[in-house]
């Protein structure tokens, strides 16, 4: 809520996109990258954007002298944790949300002089 609910992205689906990333987490704070679909990276892409989540890479030698990478997400849990702590956004205020609606309907339209 004090990263996406502040752009905008309603609690019903930051609920839903929680849930939706923990499964890929569980109970480690790491996942691999070629677990997810395309659709899958992009929300890991943004979620590294606002800071929740990182990558890091290992590589492997193979017996035939090939190098293997495997590439991982991090779940940043002290930035989740420090996120949590902070307030909430702020809910509209009561009548905030139908200020447009008291004004009168010719407002809307251009007038041309």
């Amino acid at each position: 809520m004090n990263t996406l609910g502040k752009k905008g992205m309603p609690k019903e689906e930051i609920d839903n996109l929680a849930e939706y990333i923990m499964n890929f987490f569980g109970f480690n704070d790491y996942c691999i990258d070629n677990k997810l679909s395309p659709k899958d990276r992009d929300v890991f892409y943004m979620l590294e954007e606002e800071g929740l989540l990182k990558t890091t890479r290992d590589e492997v030698t193979l017996q035939k002298g090939k190098v293997w990478r495997i590439h991982y997400w991090i779940l940043d849990s002290e930035k989740v944790y420090e996120l949590s702590e902070e307030e909430e956004p702020e809910e509209p205020k009561q009548g905030e949300e139908g200020i447009y609606e008291e004004l009168p309907e010719d407002i809307w339209e251009r007038h041309n002089e």
